[in-house]
């Protein structure tokens, strides 16, 4: 006789079946490959026809890509199926374990729902790569997850950080820096005949013999100073200081610049090779590894988002970046072309 599986003593159901958990993975990576043009329509459909099991995960992933938008959203289903968590890994050693308050895990098909989404939005954006690049027009580029140091003209430094592209225009009365995108630092030699003028975003950061990094995220810019003094003018004309150990942004839909204490070390921590959080939420964390990888690093459950992240990472090993958050916090990394979805 065959006996119908009980729940657990923690009232939990029984879990679900691994191998289909993994040919819906399957098959939503290969919905991914095929939209992306790295796998060709055909390898998928004899993929699908290897067996009944493989043609029902294909199906449910192609339904759940159609019905993406106009159905419930990932978080809808986090409530309707959410199963019970996994048992608690082990820290890494180089992440500290946050307060141990685990939200539900969201069921396969909310995970995929999640996934599908996320993927669907990197397709879109994707579609921006094969488009005029700024590095292409740039005197200086970087690749996702290069750090590169180049030498100024008037001996000053500048270090390009991930994704960043900067154009150089020095003239007899002024030595000008373009920061078409990304991030940099600048290590300004002194010349008080030449003020070392960074532009961004249509405003602009000054100073004479300082040293500072300028930062942008969209339409929004962010100054951070560790020495000296530098004057920040924003798009609209707004002037503030900005001494040593001080940041200020502009743009985006915040107001003027105001100066702010800031702890420079962990903000040009980059420059180290290193990645610090403090109590920073998990869907921030993974905005952050998202800018030194080719493709983008998304929390699929809404309900992760806001899990506290502390640690110390070395940007050069980020497979174990995402290994010890996995490692530290509830949740699973699932790697995709182009996407790496923390569920």
């Amino acid at each position: 006789m065959v006996e119908t599986p009980r729940p657990s003593a923690t009232g939990c159901p029984p879990m679900s079946d691994p191998n289909a958990s993994i040919l819906d993975e399957e098959a939503l990576d290969w919905l991914v490959r095929v939209g992306f043009g790295t796998a060709a329509p055909d390898e998928f459909a004899a993929w699908r026809a290897r067996s009944p099991a493989h043609e029902q995960a294909a199906r449910s992933a192609e339904a759940l890509w159609r019905d993406i938008g106009h159905t419930a959203t990932a978080a809808e289903f986090s409530r309707r199926e959410a199963v019970c968590s996994r048992p608690q890994s082990l820290p890494a050693g180089g992440m500290r374990r946050g307060p141990d308050r685990r939200p539900e895990h969201l069921g396969r098909r909310a995970v995929m729902t999640g996934a599908m989404a996320v993927s669907a939005a990197a397709l879109v954006a994707a579609s921006g790569l094969f488009g005029p690049l700024a590095g292409l027009t740039a005197d200086h580029a970087t690749r996702p997850g290069e750090r590169r140091e180049v030498s100024l003209p008037d001996g000053s430094m500048v270090v390009l950080n991930t994704s960043t592209a900067l154009s150089i225009r020095f003239t007899a009365a002024e030595r000008r820096i373009v920061l078409t995108t990304g991030e940099a630092f600048f290590a300004v030699a002194k010349d008080p005949d030449r003020p070392f003028v960074v532009a961004a975003r249509g405003g602009e950061t000054r100073a004479i013999g300082t040293a500072f990094a300028v930062r942008t995220d969209g339409d929004e810019v962010r100054v951070t100073v560790s020495e000296g003094i530098v004057e920040l003018i924003d798009a609209a004309g707004w002037p503030v200081r900005l001494l040593a150990g001080q940041g200020a942004g502009y743009g985006g839909v915040g107001g003027r610049p105001v100066p702010q204490r800031v702890n420079e070390a962990v903000a040009t921590a980059w420059r180290r090779g290193k990645l610090i959080f403090n109590q920073r939420p998990l869907v921030e964390v993974a905005a952050e590894i998202s800018r030194y990888r080719s493709g983008r690093v998304v929390v699929a459950n809404p309900e992760l988002e806001r899990l506290p992240v502390t640690g110390v990472f070395e940007l050069d090993d980020q497979d174990a970046m995402l290994r010890a958050i996995e490692q530290a916090l509830p949740v699973r990394v699932l790697q995709l072309p182009l996407l790496t979805v923390l569920r």
